[in-house]
């Protein structure tokens, strides 16, 4: 029995010698030709492809907070109302992040510094927001939603003429967008006539009032006008 157990043994030693480094070629660095590279052979991902995650990440992140802003402006009860508005704020605050190194990976990607300026705008900072709306504009000067957006910065900054100037631009161009800036200078006379701070708020009012029904007028000429969004 012992004879019989060391000859086995002395057989079996050169088998395993052979399969050793046949199963370390499977388990270890793929061949180059043809075959999958291992982590440490793959090359790093282009800047283009970084900035993209960093964008698609910011937009989830503005959806979540125009959505918290949508339920505060719906709530009640002031505390809920305030909970809201800050969890908005944070999920802002943390797209801005994002949009910021998107731009930063691509300096070329508009859409990435449209929402820096949307994002700064809904924080408040509205020299910030415009600074990028600029920027956006300067690479692609015919984006709507950037001239849109610019136009409610100049709002919030009681920019009015500049405000005018960006509705007229996006009336040519684009009603629906054309028809949500306007309905926000609506909404900035009815927030400022009580307190004026010295603008002339009645005739910025005026002027919204002749534009209206030439907007409504131009939105049912439009292929889908009847079912557009004012």
């Amino acid at each position: 029995m012992r004879t019989l157990t060391t000859v086995a043994i002395s057989l079996a030693l050169p088998l395993l010698i052979v399969a050793g480094p046949t199963f370390g070629a499977g388990g270890g660095s793929m061949p180059s030709g043809g075959s999958m590279p291992s982590m440490e052979q793959r090359e790093p991902r282009a800047p283009e492809d970084l900035a993209r995650d960093q964008y698609n990440g910011g937009v989830k992140l503005v959806e979540k907070a125009d959505e918290l802003l949508a339920d505060a402006s719906h709530q009640a009860d002031a505390k809920k109302q305030q909970k809201a508005m800050t969890k908005a704020n944070q999920s802002y605050a943390s797209a801005l992040k994002k949009f910021t190194k998107a731009t930063e990976l691509n300096p070329m990607m508009y859409q990435a510094w449209n929402y820096v300026g949307y994002t700064n705008r809904r924080l408040g900072n509205y020299e910030e927001a415009l600074t990028a709306y600029d920027h956006t504009l300067r690479l692609k000067p015919d984006y709507a939603e950037a001239i849109e957006y610019r136009g409610h910065a100049y709002l919030g900054l009681n920019r009015l003429s500049e405000a005018k100037e960006a509705y007229l631009a996006l009336f040519s161009a684009d009603v629906k967008r054309a028809a949500q800036l306007l309905a926000g200078m609506q909404e900035w006379v009815g927030t400022h006539r009580q307190n004026t701070g010295g603008l002339d708020v009645e005739s910025f009012a005026s002027w919204i009032s002749e534009r209206s029904p030439i907007a409504g007028k131009t939105a049912s000429l439009t292929r889908d006008g009847a079912t557009a969004a004012w």
